[in-house]
């Protein structure tokens, strides 16, 4: 591969990830004025994880009635909510006027944590005359996240499954982002963590996994990665 020209980044799992699921639920119950011990958010945590309600986990068994809105979820929001709030009720969860929150929380851009090294490397693209985009399956807006990190003015693109009516592993979101940044694919890299991120290999997109790890685990991935694929 020639020197690249480009470099596309996965949101969820990548860039940023989603705040431990016990500070979600403590977040939400304290919000809610009920008073949980560190059990009872522990327990309930681990529900929603199992549930596959919280965003930084995957449903190991997606209940058949919720399977359509499942597999629709990141092309628009109601689809996404309905999906989302089925699973959290799926859990268990005792407290019907906390499903809403729940859920609301889950999109907050003060919900999501960025990488330790997510800015440096984005910044350190841009110094090094890359174009940046995210490439994102997902129902909402994440600018704001993006903006809260510091990360949206590195960016000279944001392309969300739910705006462009595309999901990863299409080749199709892939040309569509680098049509946006006037590159060819076969110019391009791309870095996440999910097998769905490969997708434009098809087009000639040399794609970078990172493990999916809490953000405190993973300090440098992501700058490794830049610097391995711009070394020659």
């Amino acid at each position: 591969m020639d020197h690249p020209r480009a470099m596309l980044f996965d949101f969820s799992g990548t860039l940023m990830r989603i705040e431990p699921a016990e500070r979600w639920v403590r977040a939400v119950a304290e919000e809610g004025g009920l008073a949980l011990d560190d059990g009872e958010v522990e327990h309930w945590a681990r529900r929603l994880i199992e549930a596959g309600a919280w965003y930084g986990a995957y449903p190991t068994h997606v209940p058949e009635h919720l399977a359509e809105l499942y597999e629709a979820r990141d092309l628009d929001e109601p689809h996404h909510r309905a999906c989302y709030t089925g699973l959290i009720r799926e859990s268990g969860w005792p407290w019907p006027e906390l499903v809403e929150p729940l859920y609301d929380r889950s999109n907050a851009a003060e919900a999501w944590l960025p990488y330790p090294d997510a800015l440096d490397t984005v910044r350190e693209a841009k110094d090094r005359g890359l174009a940046t985009a995210v490439i994102s399956n997902i129902s909402f807006d994440i600018r704001p996240h993006l903006k809260h990190a510091g990360l949206l003015d590195l960016l000279d693109a944001v392309v969300l499954s739910y705006e462009v009516g595309l999901i990863k592993p299409d080749p199709a979101i892939f040309q569509l982002a680098c049509d946006t940044l006037g590159v060819d694919p076969a110019s391009a890299v791309m870095v996440g963590d999910h097998a769905a991120d490969g997708g434009g290999s098809a087009l000639g997109v040399r794609t970078y996994y990172v493990d999916l790890v809490p953000v405190e685990e993973r300090p440098d991935a992501l700058i490794s990665v830049l610097r391995e694929v711009t070394a020659s």
